[in-house]
């Protein structure tokens, strides 16, 4: 099964140990190992894209070139 990342129930995020943390706001994912339903009865196209956000910068992180 794959992931609907374009839906906006989908929520990625990465905790501060680099955990890749995946869940759905409706809870209609399977979860280990985590993925959308085929024919997801809640899957609705994200209305807003990603694309040029930018996220902040950690204190940790070495300097980019």
């Amino acid at each position: 099964m794959a992931v609907n990342e374009d839906c906006r129930h989908y929520i990625m995020q990465t905790t501060r140990g680099n955990d890749k943390v995946e869940r759905c706001k409706m809870d209609a994912n399977e979860p280990l190992p985590f993925a959308c339903p085929d024919g997801c009865l809640f899957y609705e196209p994200r209305r807003v894209s990603s694309a040029g956000w930018q996220v902040p910068k950690r204190p940790d992180d070495p300097p980019r070139r």
